[in-house]
């Protein structure tokens, strides 16, 4: 069986395609043919944001591909800057009209707080405004207008935080991960508690693939680099998010379906990560 038919089931009973193709950094001009071409391949799990700005490219691609809608997947993001009921209220209604294709299959919140303040020392947490925001995907969730929620880029305290004010848990959660760079901490608490991890730049934003090591292990198995990547985060259990513009490499990047072996796996795991977060 393709890897692009196999799914993940989500903790409320949802169906996710086990891999996903990524639209960061895709204009909005180009996201309907690359997520034509994606589709043709035969990925069925689109993954988008509203800070993309290429909902519209999206919905439009999966529009004129003319599967039906309930063979393809559709995530997208309410960003990390919105930080209270009412806004996140109304960028759930603009998601939905500028993807026009009816529920959200996976609707996250982008960061538990502004992407300036990320990765800033001391920096505000955003606990109370994030269980706000949290409070209006609920009741998108409930009344139907999403069909699954969850959260990105969250560590352990942040999802703590909103599973002792709701009693909506987390679906999953979408976080940076790659060879080198593998967040066992939160990867091993979602896991441990059926919150799906998500595997965004798997690739490292291309940047792996000038790694000598990751290379040595694709020529052993004849696979290129970023197959490797993508393989890798499968067998650790997570949902690769790859992106590309490009119709080959989204092409090579759906073809998966091997296995990387034990040795290869520790070859990969030793690996220590040199890039920046993304």
């Amino acid at each position: 069986m393709s890897i692009l038919s196999e799914h993940f089931t989500m903790a409320n009973g949802v169906q996710i395609p086990k891999l996903g193709f990524g639209t960061w950094q895709t204009p909005n001009a180009v996201a309907p043919a690359a997520v034509k071409t994606a589709l043709r391949v035969g990925y069925t799990h689109i993954d988008t944001a509203r800070a993309y700005r290429n909902e519209a490219g999206v919905g439009q691609g999966v529009r004129d591909f003319g599967l039906p809608r309930e063979q393809v997947f559709i995530t997208t993001k309410i960003p990390a800057e919105i930080k209270t009921y009412h806004q996140a209220a109304e960028s759930i209604e603009s998601s939905l009209a500028a993807l026009h294709l009816g529920p959200i299959d996976l609707l996250l919140i982008h960061a538990p707080k502004p992407w300036p303040e990320m990765f800033r020392p001391g920096a505000k947490r955003y606990f109370d405004e994030n269980v706000e925001v949290w409070r209006a995907m609920t009741e998108a969730y409930e009344r139907g207008d999403a069909r699954a929620i969850g959260v990105s880029n969250f560590d352990v305290d942040d999802l703590e935080n909103i599973t002792s004010h709701s009693d909506v848990v987390p679906l999953a959660n979408q976080i940076e991960f790659r060879i080198g760079h593998t967040q066992d901490e939160i990867v091993t608490y979602c896991q441990g508690r059926d919150i799906l991890i998500e595997a965004y730049s798997p690739i490292g934003t291309g940047e792996l693939l000038n790694n000598e090591e990751i290379a040595a292990v694709a020529a052993g198995c004849g696979k290129t680099v970023a197959q490797v990547c993508i393989r890798y985060a499968l067998q650790k259990g997570c949902l690769p998010l790859p992106k590309s513009i490009h119709d080959e490499f989204i092409e090579q990047n759906a073809q998966v379906d091997f296995e990387l072996t034990a040795d290869e796996m520790a070859t990969l795991d030793a690996i220590k990560d040199h890039l920046p977060a993304a």
